[in-house]
């Protein structure tokens, strides 16, 4: 396969200067203010977007170095494959999160609901549509007993 290559669109601006401490889902980030810096030359792509509550934000993970195929999640003292998980240490380092959009002026967003690391490279944005977006999964897999725990859970230093 040829390589991919991906140019950031913005950086995140979030309160988590360091991966140790924070959570680890956006439900568990309620409240967590931040920003999104555009780059200006993508301010006519945000046309349209104050009109949605949340939006999904596709991000690189630049402080993951390497990656394991089997990994020990944050909910987790097992081990599973990396792609069972939502691990940043992946074969390529992209993370999601779904955030509240509060407000927009020019190129920059202010959003709550921030689980992210500050000056995260934003990678690209999707409208979060209910209609779209929300499943009813039978199944979760692994995560089945520890679901609870997704809110009070803080991330460590075991991606490092």
């Amino acid at each position: 396969m040829k390589e991919i290559r991906y140019s950031p669109i913005g950086i995140i601006h979030s309160p988590f200067k360091d991966i140790n401490g924070i959570p680890i889902q956006s439900t568990g980030a309620q409240g967590i203010k931040g920003t999104i810096e555009i780059a200006p030359e993508y301010l006519e792509g945000l046309d349209g977007i104050e009109g949605f509550s949340y939006i999904i934000l596709l991000y690189h993970f630049h402080l993951s170095n390497g990656f394991s195929l089997k990994v020990r999640p944050f909910l987790s003292e097992g081990k599973y494959g990396v792609f069972a998980t939502r691990a940043p240490k992946r074969p390529n380092p992209i993370g999601i999160s779904i955030v509240k959009l509060i407000q927009v002026e020019g190129t920059k967003l202010y959003i709550e609901d921030v689980d992210i690391v500050d000056n995260t490279p934003l990678l690209d944005i999707k409208p979060y549509v209910p209609q779209f977006d929300m499943r009813d999964a039978k199944k979760i897999g692994w995560l089945t007993e520890r679901i609870a725990d997704v809110r009070q859970k803080k991330a460590d230093n075991r991606f490092r």
